[in-house]
């Protein structure tokens, strides 16, 4: 085992070399059968063509980063559960999230949920409001301006409807009773194409827009979904929102909280908040977003320990997902959840911290940037 171990460090070492001996040996030895190699030590860029003027929901896939430690991490707590609610069918809608309905009053969501743990500007303009019991039992509400809910989106077991979908209901059930996903979004005299993606659904019913998520690991499983009234849909009139400093704070608060609860309602502990990490990670952000890359590894040369390692982050382990051009933490963190080395990356259980970094470009597309720790 011990012999293993040195051979595993041997080869990350050499790959972490190539830059030093690719060029110089290539000249006399075919070294073309390493590019599978690179594929699973390293993070090869995985980037579709977007045309982002027909295009309502921006995806890219990348590879988590991961780093070897020969130290052993402690047995982390795992979080005590708290009783689910008792769910109740909709009365006025076809779905409810945590017995909260489209147009439920401010004051019925308190009475349910309580007070939020935290408040966060999001792309539609308005602000998300979370709710949680140490991340289990997980919402997040928007109000319009008369207090009315005009936005849920949960991804725990909260999920009632009059037809019988719920948290863990098979794509199939949802299409059979939604019927086909609508492939458009029509906003006064613009029409948004939506990317299809085997990830999500989007319906149209009455004053309601439904995204509906699906676990690509768990057999097309609903794991979260999205009610948006017609109205707030309608405000964002464009792809992106602005990437002010307040949606750019938003989007980092948002990334880590649905990291968190996605942890938690997978049986391991929440992590906690490391700011010299997420300074890392914003810098980042910022760095593709400026300098138009998407990619682990800096035009510098130095990979997120490096980067780390600069800031005086300490950690005895550590490992880095990004994403690229989704519309909101939503859309990036369910898609890091249906990317095998990124979801390996937010449920390995023998983190402790998290720092999230989001940063826009030019066009106002948003880059993520999470860093984990074990410290």
């Amino acid at each position: 085992m011990k012999r293993l171990f040195f051979f595993i460090l041997f080869l990350a070492a050499l790959y972490l070399a190539k830059p030093l001996w690719e060029q110089p040996v290539s000249r006399y030895v075919d070294i073309s059968f390493l590019e599978p190699v690179d594929e699973k030590i390293g993070s090869l860029l995985k980037k579709e063509s977007v045309d982002t003027a027909i295009r309502y929901i921006a995806d890219s896939a990348d590879k988590a980063v991961f780093y070897l430690t020969s130290k052993t991490p402690e047995a982390e707590e795992v979080t005590p559960k708290v009783e689910k609610p008792v769910l109740d069918k909709p009365v006025k809608t076809l779905l409810s999230i945590h017995n909260i309905e489209l147009g439920s009053p401010e004051i019925q969501v308190t009475a349910e949920l309580g007070e939020p743990k935290s408040r966060s500007l999001n792309e539609y303009g308005s602000e998300w409001l979370t709710y949680h019991n140490d991340y289990q039992n997980f919402v997040m509400i928007s109000f319009d301006e008369e207090r009315q809910v005009n936005a849920i989106y949960t991804n725990d077991d909260l999920i009632s409807s009059i037809s019988g979908i719920k948290y863990g209901s098979s794509k199939t059930t949802v299409r059979e009773i939604f019927g086909e996903p609508i492939k458009e979004i029509r906003k006064g005299l613009n029409i948004y194409v939506l990317q299809e993606s085997e990830g999500f659904d989007v319906f149209q019913s009455g004053d309601t827009y439904t995204y509906v998520f699906y676990d690509l690991h768990q057999n097309d499983k609903v794991t979260a979904i999205q009610l948006i009234a017609t109205a707030l849909e309608q405000k964002k009139t464009g792809i992106y929102a602005g990437g002010d400093a307040q949606l750019r704070n938003g989007f980092e608060q948002q990334l880590f909280d649905l990291t968190n609860a996605a942890r938690v309602r997978h049986g391991l502990a929440a992590l906690e908040w490391e700011a010299n990490v997420a300074e890392t990670a914003r810098n980042h952000s910022i760095d593709m977003a400026d300098n138009d890359y998407f990619s682990h590894q800096n035009k510098l040369g130095k990979s997120p320990f490096d980067r780390m390692d600069d800031d005086g982050v300490t950690y005895r382990s550590a490992g880095e997902n990004l994403a690229y051009g989704q519309s909101s933490s939503i859309f990036a963190h369910e898609g890091l959840m249906n990317s095998a080395g990124h979801r390996e990356n937010i449920l390995l259980d023998t983190y402790s911290h998290l720092g999230t970094g989001v940063s826009f470009n030019e066009k106002s597309q948003p880059y993520y940037t999470e860093n984990f720790l074990l410290k």
